[in-house]
This record gives C-alpha cells, sequence and structure tokens, in this order.
C-alpha cells in the first residue's frame, strides 16, 4: 500500500510550468492524434485531429497543422501523452519543431486517467463543446501546467499507481489514496481565486455544496480580496473556515499574511513576532521578511516562544512560512524535463546533463536489457 501511495504523491507533487501557453498531444494510430491548445491559465484555445504515423502525405499534412496552430497561439512546450503511439509522435513533434518560428520545447507526461477523465461528468461539464476525444488532450497540456490541479479531478485509483493495485482491497486503497490526494493539495495550497471546485473539494473542511458556492461568489462578485471574506459564502460555517481557510491563498489580498500558510488565529501571533524582531509597519506591509530566520535566531527562539505564549514547532512554521510567503513545496522536486531534440543515444553531446528513467524490456522469456 505504501508504494502506491508514493507512487500517487511523486504524480500529484511534480512541479507546474506556470505561465506558458501548451500544445496538447493525444498520440494515436487508426484515430490520428488529437491536439489541442491551452493557454497559461489552461483555457482552451484551439482543437484539431492529425495523422503523423500514417502516408507521408498525411505527416506532410500534420507538421504544416502543428506548426500552424504553434505560431497562430504562440506555444511554448508540447505535452506528449505517453501511451500507445506516444514514441512516434515525439519524433515527429522533434522534428516539426526545427521549422518553428520560435524555440518550442516538448516533454512526455503521463496520460494515465486522461480518458476516464475525458468520459466523465466533470470533463462534460468543464468542456461540452469538445469531443470526448479532444478532452483528454486538453488533460493532457494541463497536467503539464499544473498536475497536482487537474490529477484531482480523476479518481486516483484510476490514475494507476502501480501493478497489482487490483489485487489490494479496494476499499483501503481508495481510502489511503485519497488522504495521499487531500495531503498533496493541503501542503501546497488552494488558490481562492482561480482553484477549480474539484481542487475545492480536496480541501480540509470543504464539502460538494460549498465549494460550488465559493465558485458561485466570485462568479457573481469578483475575486476574493481576503480570507476573512470567506465567511460571506453561503454555507460555510465558522467551523468549516477554521478547517479550511490555513489551506486558501489569497495572492491578491492587501493583507500578506492571506498569501501564506498561516492560519487567521495566528495572525495577531505573527504580526507581534515580526515587530518584537523588529520589523517596521512599512516593512510589514511590504512582506519582506527575507530575513526573518537569522533575526529570530538573534533574538533566541526560546525566548520569543515564552514571549508569545506558543510552541517552538508553531514559531518554527510561521517563521518559515513568513519567510518565504507563498513557498509551494512542489519547488524543491526536480524540473520537468523540456526537451527540443534529443530522442536516443546519438543525439546526446559532450558537456550534456540529462536526468531521466531507464525502463527494462523483456526481449525474451529469460533475459532483459535496458532500453532508453
Amino acid at each position: 500500500m505504501k508504494v502506491f501511495a508514493t507512487n500517487l504523491k511523486q504524480l500529484l507533487m511534480q512541479p507546474p510550468v506556470k505561465g506558458k501557453t501548451v500544445l496538447g498531444l493525444d498520440p494515436g494510430y487508426r484515430t490520428g492524434c488529437k491536439v489541442a491548445v491551452v493557454d497559461d491559465t489552461g483555457k482552451v484555445l484551439d482543437t484539431a485531429v492529425i495523422y503523423p504515423t500514417h502516408s507521408e502525405q498525411k505527416i506532410a499534412q500534420s507538421k504544416r497543422k502543428l506548426l500552424e496552430l504553434i505560431k497562430k497561439h504562440n506555444v511554448d512546450i508540447i505535452s506528449i501523452g505517453n501511451g500507445t503511439a506516444s514514441k512516434e509522435t515525439e519524433m515527429f513533434a522533434a522534428d516539426a519543431i526545427k521549422e518553428a518560428d520560435h524555440t518550442v520545447y516538448y516533454m512526455v507526461v503521463s496520460e494515465a486517467g486522461a480518458s476516464v477523465y475525458s468520459a466523465s461528468k466533470l470533463a462534460a461539464t468543464e468542456l461540452p463543446e469538445l469531443d470526448l476525444t479532444l478532452r483528454s488532450a486538453v488533460s493532457i497540456a494541463r497536467r503539464l501546467q499544473d498536475p497536482l490541479a487537474e490529477l484531482v479531478k480523476i479518481e486516483p485509483k484510476a490514475i494507476g499507481v502501480g501493478q497489482y493495485q487490483h489485487d489490494m482491497p479496494q476499499k483501503r486503497l481508495g481510502e489511503t489514496l485519497d488522504g495521499v490526494v487531500e495531503d498533496c493539495v493541503n501542503s501546497v495550497g488552494a488558490d481562492l481565486n482561480t482553484a477549480s471546485p474539484a481542487l475545492l473539494l480536496r480541501v480540509s473542511g470543504l464539502n460538494a455544496t460549498v465549494c460550488k458556492n465559493i465558485v458561485a461568489y466570485r462568479e457573481e462578485n469578483g475575486a476574493f480580496s481576503s480570507r476573512a471574506e470567506l465567511k460571506k459564502v453561503p454555507k460555510l460555517g465558522p467551523k468549516a473556515f477554521e478547517q479550511c481557510a490555513g489551506f486558501l491563498r489569497v495572492p491578491e489580498s492587501r493583507n500578506p499574511l492571506d498569501r501564506t500558510a498561516v492560519h487567521p488565529e495566528s495572525y495577531a501571533t505573527a504580526k507581534e513576532l515580526l515587530k518584537l524582531v523588529g520589523y517596521t509597519d512599512s516593512e510589514i506591509r511590504s512582506a519582506k521578511f527575507a530575513d526573518l530566520a537569522a533575526k529570530v535566531k538573534a533574538f533566541g527562539t526560546k525566548n520569543l516562544s515564552q514571549q508569545l505564549s506558543i510552541g517552538l514547532p508553531t514559531l518554527d512554521d510561521i517563521v518559515k512560512e513568513l519567510s518565504k510567503p507563498g513557498r509551494d513545496p512542489r519547488d524543491e522536486m526536480p524540473k520537468p524535463m523540456l526537451r527540443t531534440d534529443v530522442l536516443d543515444i546519438n543525439d546526446l553531446k559532450e558537456g550534456m546533463e540529462l536526468t531521466g528513467t531507464v525502463r527494462r524490456s523483456a526481449t525474451n522469456s529469460s533475459s532483459t536489457r535496458p532500453r532508453c
């Protein structure tokens, strides 16, 4: 069970690729390769179907179409699903982007669960105008931009977290994987003004009704300006606010503490801490606390905890959050491998540094060999 939980966490905690226009490719042979272009917010800009594994004429047409979409939408990265025909599609994309009018990178991503998402009620609600097959391409593009926000839309067991998962007690497996998803969402936090209902649903203290009310409230009243405004959301009572507030971020808030994981209950303590170590009101408003840890150490952590009447672990958590407002734990994970033309061993050059996975593929019943 631990292996499945670890595999799921690795998928969910992959660093997002922010601020980029992405073209998603859902590979296929007979029915072609589905294409979807999404902007840096995940909004669908364009869709198409190309045939990069068919005749030479079809391949040429597919290349022209791909380059047309890249130029039209100024695509930064191509996200390629790792399913059937992935290798052929990768080779086609790597060859095509050599002719692009600007530098375009590509990356192969896990497409596990994309078909499940595309056939779900959620996908039909989010993308009602798109054919079921094209929704998979949208999901593949978005899961490069923000894997966590996209994968929470899929039941964890449907993502595929390891061999023999179907041999495990399904109820226990489901509970374990649900717990992993909730832990990941709460450790990263959710942007109150952009998070989808599916992401909000994984935040502690929120249920489906409250999540819908949050989205409806911001659609009617505009972006939230503070965490305190959450209390105006229908059916979000004091208990729910107490549970969820620390996991919801409001980057647009004038209060810098609303952008951190510091809970509103600790705001007074955090402000008192900052003043004790010498920060002025203007410095507090501008949220410039890079040297906070050094000031706390110089003042004495034990002395501070006694004056503030809080435990050392709580003090440590507040200092970490204030030192790096908006800190994303995914930033500490290995960065996505964005590539342009490294397809096999012959493309490697002296001085290159690459990260990758070596898989073992059976060549006969008695032996295996590494395959790049």
